[in-house]
């Protein structure tokens, strides 16, 4: 019974003195990329307004989701709006806080390229 109350005031102690001390982790291989894309589901109205901000920003060159772009697709809005989102995540080092995009952006570690769309990728 005393080993059990020394081994429970251990991890008492141990949880007590890790409160606030937690670290992010990377969970990704040495090498492996990261993309950012829309969420299944968001909302067009969101899609739409994460275009218009990646798109509005004079470092993101969006010419690749405009007309005659290779990954201009007017039909399909969650993969242009993806392809921004992801120049965005790029061009700003990759921060999984700049694929927020108000809750609407996921990071993967697939490549969502798909034909002659290519995702972009900055090591």
């Amino acid at each position: 019974m005393v080993k059990a109350q020394i081994c429970f005031s251990f991890i008492i102690l141990l949880y007590i003195s890790s409160v606030g001390n937690y670290m992010r982790v990377n969970a990704q291989a040495p090498g492996q990329g990261s993309w950012c894309v829309a969420k299944p589901g968001t909302p067009i109205e969101q899609l739409v307004k994460n275009l218009h901000y990646v798109c509005s920003n004079s470092e993101i060159h969006c010419e690749v989701v405009s007309k005659g772009g290779t990954c201009y697709d007017p039909i399909n809005l969650y993969n242009s709006a993806s392809v921004a989102m992801n120049l965005y995540y790029q061009n700003q080092g990759r921060h999984y806080s700049k694929c927020d995009f108000e809750g609407s952006g996921i990071i993967t570690v697939t490549d969502p390229s798909c034909g002659c769309c290519i995702y972009e990728f900055y090591k």
